[in-house]
Parts: structure tokens; sequence; C-alpha cells
């Protein structure tokens, strides 16, 4: 779908932008074959896609042969998909909050699929053999992701657009300004080959930051188990709730300050650390601690 393409659609059914749900729609192939080549798609891959807009990548996604639940949160745009791809067997198009539509935990279900007694009833959504591809609403970006990466049954790889400085965030190493809470989150559970920037004149209308496609591959094993990742996430927030402030004194809100005061000794850990100086690693043994 070319740029033209792109307004005389939206100009042809009086489609208004909304910046609130973060419409800046890519349209330049070279970018769109980029996210698609990076995702390494087969016909036996799961694709979710969320935010699919007017559906170049879509397009783009249907082509592998793979089944694909896109999630659209705009009503007047679920209806223009339904129309343009009314003769895809490979499609599912759900108008959806996003957010709220993984957070409901529902297994969702593709072309095809049986509908039995046993799946008739809502199931718990199984995501471990999908993959994420797509342009994701940048309002939203940083918890669809969070939320996907701390499911248990979480997606193979995630290959996603967002704003550059998200990017930066998920792929950053410790001591940097970027590195926080995100980075951790994401980096529990995923490692990334890199980024590849996109320019804001790709998008309509043009954003007002930098962009990026990111792509995310899942750890082949989990480094923690359920309780030990459920102490990480706590441990985490406390720790940088209060960016500036030395570690120590923030988790004394939430630890026993006698086995705190063990934990940093046998971590090699300064007792006036600040968080954003310290590592994956280390936070993954701090958790082991801690759950013990």
């Amino acid at each position: 779908m070319t740029l033209s393409e792109m307004r005389e659609i939206l100009k042809t059914r009086d489609l208004q932008l909304t910046k609130s749900l973060g419409q800046n729609f890519l349209h330049d192939g070279n970018q769109l074959r980029r996210i698609v080549a990076a995702a390494e798609l087969s016909p036996t891959d799961k694709v979710l896609e969320i935010g699919p807009g007017l559906g170049p990548l879509t397009e783009l996604l249907l082509a592998s042969g793979a089944p694909v639940l896109a999630i659209e949160k705009d009503a007047r745009l679920a209806t223009f998909l339904r129309e343009r791809f009314a003769t895809t067997a490979n499609l599912t198009l759900l108008h959806d909050d996003a957010l709220a539509f993984l957070q409901r935990g529902i297994a969702p279900r593709l072309p095809g699929a049986a509908v039995t007694d046993a799946t008739a009833a809502d199931q718990p959504a199984d995501w471990s053999t999908w993959k994420l591809v797509a342009n994701l609403p940048y309002s939203v970006a940083s918890p669809i992701l969070v939320e996907l990466a701390l499911h248990p049954l979480r997606p193979e790889r995630m290959v996603t657009t967002l704003q550059l400085e998200v990017a930066q965030r998920i792929v950053a190493e410790a001591d940097s300004e970027h590195y926080g809470v995100l980075t951790l989150l994401l980096q529990l559970h995923y490692t990334s080959p890199g980024y590849f920037r996109i320019p804001a004149g790709c998008f309509f209308p043009p954003p007002d930051v930098d962009s990026a496609c990111l792509t995310l591959l899942r750890r082949p094993q989990p480094l923690l188990d359920q309780r030990q990742t459920q102490i990480f996430v706590r441990l985490i927030k406390r720790a940088f709730s209060q960016r500036r402030k030395m570690m120590l004194k923030l988790l004394k809100s939430e630890w026993p300050e006698e086995a705190l005061h063990a934990a940093f000794a046998q971590l090699g850990i300064s007792p006036q650390e600040r968080a954003e100086k310290v590592g994956l690693e280390v936070f993954m043994e701090f958790s082991k601690l801690l759950a013990t």
C-alpha cells in the first residue's frame, strides 16, 4: 500500500486519524518487508498482529501462509479490514483493545480451528508457539510487550516497531542512560539481535519521535522459576521506584533489613549502590536469595 493509496482510502472513507490511539501508519514497502523478514515466518507459524491499521503489514504477513490474528481497537478500521480481507482464509480479525484482550488471558481461535465442547468454553491463552509481528501503537507498546513477556507461555519471537527510545531502553546495559525496569522485565525472558531505525517519513502522518523495529528472541530456558520471577518483578520495581535513591533504603519497605544486608554482602553490592548500577545477573541472584 503506497502513501497515495493510504491517503485516498482515508479521504474516501472520511477517516480522521486519532492521535490518542497512536495512529501513525507505516507505508514504506521496504521497511515493511524488512519487518516481515526479521520475523522469519513460515506457513506453520502463528502470528499475532496488534494495531493493523489499514493492513499494509497484514497483507505481507498473510502472504507467508501463516494464520494471522489481528487485533484492531478502532471500529472504523476494523470494518475496513474486514472488507479488504473478506476472502482471506488465514486471517482472524478482532475488534478489541489488545492490552485488555491479553490481560483477560483467553486463548485466541484461528481460522480452521474446530470448536468442540472442550474448546467452546474459554481456555487459557498459550502464546508459546506464536510470533508477535506488529507496528505497535506507541502509547501502549511497553505494557503490551511486558504483558506478553511475563506470560508463562510467552511468544517465541517478537518483532515490533517502537519509539526508538523504547527500543534503546529494552536493549540497554546497566549503568547507562536508558537502563531500567523495562530493560530488566524484557531481558529476563528475551535476548535481542538488535533493531533497525525507521525514518519518520515512512509513516503517515509522520510521528514526532524516531522509530525502530526491534527483534526479541525468547530464551531457550527460563532463568528463574515462577516464584523467583515474581520476586524479581517486585524487586526491580521497588529498586527503581526512586531512581536516584540508594537501593537498600527503597527495599526496606518490602523485605526485612537483616535479609537485605545479608544478600547485599553475599552479592558484593555496596549499601550505597543505586539500582541503575546493578546488572540483570545480580538482580536474578538477589531474587533467588529472597525466595529462599
